[in-house]
């Protein structure tokens, strides 16, 4: 473990040290009392993005959960809405759905708040590919434990809460929080539409300064701040997985 943490270490300061390098021979004016002076501005971008992240996490997981259990059941008018709510949401491009959202959907609506339709719009992608686990999840159990449970006496609905969802809820778990961290860069997209996240935020103060690598850079960190706990959890959880 502490060999692990000193290699990463190791090869973030000699990527650090790369990049020196790289600015360095660019001749590049540096100011770095632009972030500082904007940190501010910065420390709301952060705010919003955790504030969509965490409302797009929890309306996706439970679209999720909703649409997988939907393709496994036996209703077939459940089974194609689920699968008709995949194919759109994984086959177009998420900038795209976040404009529909926002210049349509809630136009039609009379509905204007950014933050609320910028969340929902995560949410919907996100879920669609947390609705693809759920089912691979609940397909990779083998299908004589479902029989041997409805043998005992449950019925079908019993059989998946008490015996194949328990056991899918383990291969599913690394997966999604992967997904969970996809879905915090995919944030980054709803500047277009003017959420006050962390992108928008350097977004305004690289057009304030013109000081682009002074605007950027101290993104890059935050985002990778807020993923990298997430990244770490999704590796521990699927070397879990494969010990069990």
């Amino acid at each position: 473990m502490a060999r692990s943490i000193l290699l990463r270490l190791l090869i973030g300061a000699a990527a650090a040290a790369c990049l020196y390098l790289l600015f360095y021979n660019m001749q590049y004016p540096w100011n770095w009392r632009v972030p500082w002076e904007y940190r501010a501005l910065f420390l709301t971008g952060l705010y919003y993005t955790f504030i969509v992240s965490a409302g797009a996490i929890t309306l996706g997981t439970v679209l999720g959960l909703v649409g997988g259990l939907a393709k496994v059941s036996g209703n077939m008018l459940a089974r194609e809405l689920a699968t008709f709510y995949v194919e759109v949401f994984r086959g177009t491009p998420l900038l795209v759905q976040i404009y529909v959202f926002y210049f349509c959907i809630a136009a039609a609506m009379h509905f204007d708040n950014p933050l609320v339709i910028g969340t929902v719009s995560l949410a919907f992608f996100s879920g669609a590919y947390i609705t693809e686990m759920v089912r691979a999840g609940i397909e990779s159990i083998d299908r004589g434990q479902i029989e041997a449970a409805i043998s005992t006496g449950l019925n079908s609905r019993q059989a998946m809460q008490y015996v194949i969802f328990p056991q899918a809820l383990r291969r599913i778990v690394p997966p999604i929080t992967g997904q969970f961290v996809s879905l915090i860069k995919d944030s980054s997209l709803l500047s277009v539409i003017s959420v006050r996240e962390l992108t928008k935020a350097s977004e305004v103060i690289n057009a304030t300064t013109y000081k682009t690598f002074e605007a950027y850079l101290p993104l890059a960190l935050f985002y990778l701040l807020i993923t990298y706990p997430l990244s770490y959890m999704t590796s521990r959880l699927e070397k879990r997985m494969k010990r069990d």
